[in-house]
């Protein structure tokens, strides 16, 4: 798939599957989106993908997609063979917000990364950024609060809440980049 039109193609998709069974998730995977936007100037080319992406990111939620439990790889494996998404999309999907370490402590790390590849990491970056910078209501936080956020809704000794512990530095670290280009972008003359 192109990536012209490929917002038209995801909203919908997104939607079909978040909206009605988890309309927290469709909240925040809007608010995820519309962050992706404010991202656009230093995305260039990428930044329809980036948007795409942040809208489909958490699809792997859905009841109808839900196989292994881990929203991750069964979002990407329905856009893969179901929906005929474009391998750019499928891989920030598959890989967003850490998820490598949560594959890891699900035992699907190998998995994971054999079916799908990492996509660029400013990308990568990029869309961990949305992603924790957005409640599950859709609004705008910080890292920070959303770890705290996350931990506390799965609790502390749970496989979510020892995944994004662990995950919160390399978390912190996307943020700083993200902020570190934007901050050059505006400090370029015009």
């Amino acid at each position: 798939m192109a990536t012209t039109g490929l917002t038209e193609w995801a909203y919908p998709v997104a939607e079909s599957l978040l909206a009605e069974p988890l309309p927290r998730r469709w909240a925040h995977s809007l608010g995820v989106a519309e962050r992706a936007r404010l991202l656009a100037p230093i995305l260039g080319e990428d930044a329809e993908l980036l948007e795409a992406a942040a809208v489909l990111h958490d699809i792997g939620y859905s009841p109808d997609l839900a196989k292994t439990g881990f929203h991750p790889l069964d979002g990407a494996r329905y856009l893969r063979d179901v929906a005929g998404a474009g391998v750019r999309v499928i891989r920030l999907v598959a890989h967003h917000s850490c998820a490598w370490m949560e594959a890891e402590a699900r035992g699907l790390r190998e998995e994971l990364e054999s079916e799908f590849p990492r996509e660029e990491p400013h990308l990568a970056d990029a869309l961990c950024f949305c992603d924790m910078n957005t409640t599950p209501d859709g609004t705008p936080t910080n890292p920070v609060d959303r770890v705290d956020e996350i931990a506390g809704r799965y609790g502390a000794d749970s496989l979510i809440g020892m995944f994004i512990r662990r995950a919160e530095p390399e978390i912190l670290a996307c943020t700083a980049r993200v902020l570190e280009r934007l901050a050059a972008v505006k400090r370029q003359p015009m």
